[in-house]
């Protein structure tokens, strides 16, 4: 018996020296330095009008500082289910509509987010009057993306549908993830509209992207640095350029999917907690000019063709709630 424990306890041992060999090579290749960034990318941003509104900002008038002095070509704008079906039946696509007429009116590309979960704490946008009856939401769910898709579908300003944000990971107060929805919320849009590619998105960090990327026509990462966690604190991923050339990999391989875009750079602090709730100085300790070039140039040594970058609302409100400028105006040099 004692012959018998010693020889699992050796091959144990050695399992475990393995894991720890392949992965000290895999950590090295991850942070090989990587000289040259990819010099013909796109940015763009992500806009919620939602966290404009939360951080006492007129959401218009920001909105139009972005087109304007920023002079961002590429938009990706949310859906948010619970206010453009505030009650049941009833459709207020106003907030809507106006963004998108503001964009056209300058030739800009819009990515629309649409579903249950877009862009913007808490993640999920549900309306109060689903309750608690799961079967009506999925199937009120299904029916509002096909509503979204019909109305819009003949906007030349929208370039891409993108279904859901980040669906299958476990992340804000949401329903647990369910790919038979998700499908069937894609094979709605792909119904109403044949013509525009769908993106699906995934973490950059916590997944391995197939689920997203094998149902998408775009696949878009996010790309998050310096974050916070109730387990770990504050603390920045010990990762390169070569960990997303990886994850590309295993998508070309087990999803068949060559297009990947950066959906979501990180160019706003991530704080413990509502950011309004920081002394200035603690937020622009995680996000200032440095580190937003510092992200951008990151980003670009990653090669994907697109980037959206994430925080416009958060640079205008530092502009013009705080007297801090410098963050907004290194975002003109970056797209102009």
């Amino acid at each position: 018996m004692k012959r018998i424990i010693r020889k699992i306890l050796k091959w144990i041992g050695l399992f475990l020296a393995i894991f720890l060999v392949v992965g000290f090579l895999f950590w090295g290749y991850f942070n090989l330095p990587v000289e040259q960034g990819r010099q013909d990318v796109s940015l763009g941003t992500t806009f919620s009008y939602i966290y404009a509104e939360g951080l006492g900002l007129d959401w218009k008038e920001t909105f139009i500082a972005t087109l304007d002095d920023l002079k961002i070509k590429k938009i990706r704008i949310p859906v948010y289910w619970d206010r453009v079906e505030m009650k049941e039946g009833e459709f207020d696509f106003s907030e809507v509509d106006w963004q998108l007429q503001e964009a056209s009116k300058r030739d800009a590309e819009i990515v629309l987010a649409l579903g249950q979960k877009v862009p913007r704490w808490p993640e999920c946008h549900i309306p109060k009057w689903i309750g608690e009856n799961d079967q009506k939401r999925k199937e009120a769910l299904v029916s509002f993306v096909g509503t979204v898709v019909d109305r819009y579908k003949n906007e030349e300003v929208i370039k891409y549908w993108q279904v859901e944000n980040e669906p299958f990971l476990n992340f804000g107060i949401c329903p647990p993830a369910d790919p038979n929805l998700i499908d069937r919320e894609i094979s709605q849009v792909r119904s109403k509209d044949s013509t525009r590619k769908i993106i699906m998105t995934d973490s950059g960090e916590l997944s391995l992207w197939v689920q997203a990327a094998k149902r998408a026509d775009v696949f878009g990462t996010t790309m998050y640095l310096d974050i916070w966690s109730e387990k770990m604190g504050y603390y920045e991923y010990p990762i390169g350029p070569r960990f997303f050339w990886f994850k590309k990999w295993l998508i070309d391989i087990f999803a068949k999917q060559e297009n990947a875009i950066v959906i979501e750079l990180q160019a706003e602090p991530w704080m413990a907690g509502w950011v309004l709730n920081f002394p200035v100085e603690d937020q622009l300790r995680h996000m200032n000019p440095e580190l937003l070039r510092e992200n951008v140039n990151f980003a670009k040594k990653v090669g994907f063709p697109e980037v959206y970058l994430w925080g416009t609302e958060w640079w205008y409100y530092m502009k013009v709630k705080k007297d801090h400028p410098e963050i907004w105006e290194e975002a003109k040099v970056l797209f102009n």
